[in-house]
């Protein structure tokens, strides 16, 4: 069974950081591309980042500078180290692979 699982969300002021978990079970993790994906409320859900399972990332251009996304393929695991944060950056946060979602984590930035 599929399970990805998001955590290391919470609440943060501006300029602040946060490094967010997707702790993947139940397929061969370290061959498959993970993504990070928000959504702020009213608003679709737009792509963050994606690290290939070779480890190559691609940012969107609004978080490209403050965010970097990496991997552990022997914990199964892979990261979302968001440095100065904005409160336009205020959404949850899902990572998905292989077409599976996890369950979110709330990342809310105070100005």
């Amino acid at each position: 069974q599929v399970q990805l699982v998001e955590s290391g969300g919470g609440l943060v002021q501006a300029g602040g950081s946060l490094r967010l978990s997707c702790a993947a079970s139940g397929f061969i993790f370290s061959v498959s591309a993970v993504g990070w994906y928000r959504q702020a409320p009213g608003k679709q859900r737009e792509l963050v980042a994606i690290i290939t399972g070779g480890g190559s990332p691609t940012y969107a251009d609004s978080v490209k500078g403050r965010f970097v996304v990496s991997r552990d393929n022997a914990k199964n695991t892979a990261y979302l180290q968001m440095n100065s944060l904005k409160s336009e950056d205020t959404a949850v946060y899902y990572c998905t692979c292989r077409a599976n979602w996890g369950q979110g984590t709330q990342v809310t930035v105070s100005s």
